[in-house]
C-alpha cells in the first residue's frame, strides 16, 4: 500500500483521536477519511453522481420576468 505524509496541527490530531477513540493521529486520521469517503459515496448512491445533478439542472427550463 502507498503511503502519503502530512503535516498536522497538534490540536487537530489530538482532537480526531479523542473523538475517535484511536491511540495514534495515523489511525484516526485513518479512521476519519475512510469515514469521509463512505458517507461520500453513500450519498452519490441515494442522490446519483455529479453529472446526474448537472444533467437536470441543466434540462428544467427558465422562468422569464415579463
Amino acid at each position: 500500500m502507498a503511503q502519503a505524509t502530512v503535516t498536522l496541527d497538534a490540536n487537530l490530531a489530538i482532537d480526531a483521536m479523542m473523538l475517535s477513540g484511536t491511540k495514534n493521529p495515523q489511525d484516526a486520521v485513518e479512521l476519519v477519511l475512510r469515514d469521509y469517503l463512505a458517507r461520500g459515496r453513500r450519498t452519490e448512491t441515494r442522490t446519483g453522481d455529479a453529472a446526474d445533478g448537472q444533467r437536470l439542472t441543466e434540462s428544467r427550463p427558465t422562468e422569464h420576468e415579463d
